[in-house]
């Protein structure tokens, strides 16, 4: 939605001609305060410990899709703010995927999830997403529970910030609990002298507010008494009446928005006072007041946001360019401009494990969509939160809200929304420090990808203003020869890196006979110039509390069928590992098999196990940073998690395995730093004897050279860097019912189908196509998108 300016002109206000303060900090605020939002979509609310966790992000530039980052970190917390692992995640488009693998052993507890772009660390944290993922494990000695008591505090808010005698003024009434809101609380006014006649009482409209409408009366003062549904009360005051000053009233319609201002006791009355508005920090509308006059009515059209619905900042100026009111409101309240899905064919069916489909139309304007498909248990289960919150409220305000999507749904109170509007403040910039000409301080500019420097040493000195040959090989591509010159500090720049394979640099220096220089008198380092940053806040508060655990610890269903779908996924890779493993038995005895005898000793030997031979066959791994990192994806059942080292830590089956040197025990870090010219054999072993999981690495003995090395060798003048995490491959269909081995009884997966990025190409129409569980009668199914011109497709169906 591109934003545009407006002025509305009746008899008393028009358009602003000089150039003022005002006018200064509007040109200010429109250079300076380009700022990014993000919404991250899971498949599940919930999770059991060795669960994968499926993402996808969507980072905002107001309500556009951000043409600024390319980037993004997503981080992985427990409840002890302990990092548990982290992505880079490429962004195209502003949207990006990817995957957490959850471990077995993960503590029963609520995890965070957080997700930023490095541009976005330039502003306050508080606008970062933290998103609240809970984790359960049956192993767990703690359980987590719902809180039943709610510590709430609450605070009044009228509307536009003033308070004027004699003036008609809607207030709204906010509640904040850094856990669990009451489900429903009601309310009075009163006056402190006569505190046994209600002047009025209200009804919350939601768990967050309520609203009311009362004219207060100079010298008076007011409270408002609380009550929630479990009897607890609390009072609070509110705020002073004035005896002069300017209210500002405002109505929402789908015509537009309509304001009204009132002033009381001014000197000049409203003459000369501004009104300006703003969507996402840029110039909306603009108006003057250029008559005495004590009130002033106006329409501003929807036109100011193309007619899109968006959150605009009314914010009303004196002669002198002082604020004297404020108040955000909605545009096209209970109007979304939101498109629908075309679907022009489907085929669902109900029964176990059949096959479903459901196909877009290949002629919509929508081309790349993204798609969730969940069992749908017939239980009525509103989402807490969605793309439509994360994009008009969440991702702009700081405060806690509850159940936020609530605001967005088909039957919406458009009360409660206003209401909870006029109770929240527009942080991304504050009027007084625009008006005094201040800009935030941009320490880390947006960057196109991934960039890093190089400093290249020779014979242990620095090149200083020195052309020097950096040699970059991603994966199995060919190398490429760049040349490059150090700058005064002697480092080498690599900008704007777009892969997902590490890359080798080698470097490579010309000496003063024009012939490249012995290697072994080099040494480069690679450091990377987009880094994530620490998180130094706090993370927001839960309705969740751990207990300890009984003796039969009881598990949701949803979380019983999560376990159980585990165990299913475990059996088809178990099947998969023991097919291999026949087929090696199979094979004559060969190279592999005399290097396997001559390097492993009895407890080491297992027909349940996968060797990886470096004698004997090239295994192209000299571009590899180190053996942990060159197994990922290579062993079924593998799987690596990154510790806060960043060191990957190998894990079999959702397990963390053991590692072994030369068949000693070492840890990751040890194995981190092994030349991995030196190694000869790797042996993956699952479950066998006293090892169990295992990962045992063997060096090189007596005259023993790696296959591998024949060709290239791992040398200091080398180094590796790492790209953006790829995201997992989702298994359209875990099951094989053709293969007795790979049988499951019970099918409860709950996630049935998900696609991040389902494209419409030229070839291939969007057909969504996933296949059912054993319980599923009827399915959840989410499509969003945008077109080129980031108008928004959300889509949530159920189909039977």
């Amino acid at each position: 939605m591109k934003n545009i300016c407006c002025v509305l002109l009746i008899s008393m206000v028009q358009p602003v001609l000089a150039q003022t303060k005002l006018d200064k900090a509007l040109t200010t605020l429109e250079n300076n305060y380009e700022q990014e939002k993000v919404y991250l979509l899971t498949d599940k609310s919930q999770y059991a410990a060795g669960d994968k966790m499926w993402f996808k992000s969507f980072v905002f530039d107001g309500y556009n899709r951000s043409a600024l980052s390319t980037t993004l970190f997503v981080e992985l917390y427990n409840s002890d703010k302990k990092l548990i692992d982290w992505k880079t995640i490429l962004l195209t488009n502003g949207e990006g995927s990817g995957d957490f693998q959850l471990k077995e052993n993960l503590p029963e507890q609520i995890y965070f999830v957080r997700a930023y772009t490095p541009y976005m660390t330039n502003f306050n944290e508080d606008f970062q997403i933290v998103k609240t993922i809970p984790v359960y494990n049956p192993a767990s000695a703690e359980s987590l529970v719902v809180s039943k008591s709610s510590d709430w505090s609450a605070k009044a808010f009228p509307e536009g910030g003033t308070f004027i005698s004699g003036m008609p003024s809607k207030l709204a009434v906010r509640l904040s609990s850094n856990t669990a809101l009451p489900e429903n609380w009601t309310g009075k006014v009163i006056d402190t002298q006569k505190p046994n006649v209600p002047i009025t009482t209200f009804k919350s409209f939601d768990k967050n507010v309520a609203s009311f409408k009362i004219t207060p009366a100079s010298g008076k003062k007011y409270q408002v008494i609380i009550q929630d549904n479990t009897g607890k009360s609390k009072t609070i005051d509110l705020p002073q009446v004035a005896d002069s000053g300017l209210s500002l009233e405002v109505y929402s319609s789908k015509e537009g928005i309509k304001y009204t201002l009132k002033g009381a006791n001014l000197k000049e009355q409203l003459k000369n006072y501004k009104i300006i508005g703003t969507i996402n920090n840029h110039l909306a509308y603009k108006a003057n007041i250029n008559t005495l006059t004590n009130e002033a009515t106006s329409l501003i059209p929807t036109k100011i946001s193309n007619g899109a619905n968006a959150i605009l900042q009314l914010a009303i100026f004196d002669e002198q360019d002082n604020l004297v009111a404020k108040r955000l409101c909605f545009i096209k309240p209970g109007q979304l401009k939101i498109e629908k899905a075309e679907i022009v064919g489907q085929s669902i069916k109900p029964t176990p494990r059949s096959f479903n489909s459901i196909d877009l139309s290949p002629e919509s304007y929508f081309k790349n969509y993204t798609v969730l498909v969940s069992e749908d248990n017939g239980t009525p289960n509103p989402e807490e939160e969605n793309i439509l919150s994360g994009l008009w409220l969440t991702g702009d305000f700081t405060a806690k809200i509850d159940s936020p999507a609530q605001y967005f749904s088909p039957n919406a109170n458009t009360e409660a929304l206003d209401a909870l509007l006029i109770s929240e403040n527009w942080q991304r910039f504050d009027w007084n420090s625009v008006l005094s000409g201040s800009v935030p301080t941009i320490k880390t500019n947006s960057q196109q990808y991934l960039s890093y420097k190089v400093k290249p040493i020779k014979n242990g000195s620095m090149l200083i203003n020195t052309n020097v040959n950096l040699v970059l090989k991603l994966g199995k591509s060919q190398p490429v020869i760049n040349q490059f010159k150090t700058d005064q500090n002697g480092y080498a720049y690599l900008n704007n890196l777009n892969y997902d394979e590490p890359i080798e640099v080698s470097l490579f220096v010309n000496s003063e006979d024009n012939k490249e220089s012995n290697a072994d008198n080099l040494f480069v380092t690679v450091e990377p110039l987009v880094t994530p940053i620490s998180f130094k806040g706090n993370f927001p508060g839960t309705k969740y509390t751990l207990v300890k655990a009984g003796e039969n610890k009881t598990l949701s269903p949803s979380i019983s069928r999560a376990i159980n779908t585990q165990k299913n996924i475990k059996k088809t890779e178990s099947a998969d590992i023991q097919i291999e493993e026949v087929k090696i038995v199979a094979k004559k005895q060969d190279p592999k098999e005399e290097l396997d005898k001559q390097l492993s000793t009895g407890m080491f030997s297992s027909i349940n196990s996968t060797v990886f031979d470096f004698v004997n066959e090239d295994q192209h791994i000299a571009g590899s940073n180190n053996i942990l990192d060159w197994l990922q994806g290579r062993a079924a059942g593998l799987t690596f998690q990154r510790n806060n080292s960043g060191i990957s830590i190998p894990y079999i089956r959702g397990q963390q395995a053991k590692l072994y040197l030369d068949e000693i025990s070492t840890d990751a870090s040890m194995i981190a730093t092994l030349p991995v010219s030196n190694i000869a054999m790797v042996k993956i072993i699952k479950g066998a004897g006293l090892i169990g999981d295992a990962v045992a690495i063997y060096t090189m003995k007596g005259n023993m050279k790696s296959k591998s090395n024949e060709k290239e060798t791992q040398k200091t003048n080398s180094s590796v860097i790492k790209g953006y995490d790829q995201p997992s491959e989702f298994p359209i269909e875990m099951l094989d019912n053709d293969d007795p081995a790979k049988k499951i009884e019970n099918d409860t997966r709950e996630t049935l189908y998900w696609n991040p990025n389902l494209f419409d190409s030229d070839y291939v129409p969007p057909r969504i196509k996933f296949f059912n569980n054993d319980s599923a009668k009827q399915y959840k199914v989410l499509i969003i998108s945008f077109d080129e011109d980031d108008n928004l497709l959300y889509d949530q169906q159920i189909f039977k």
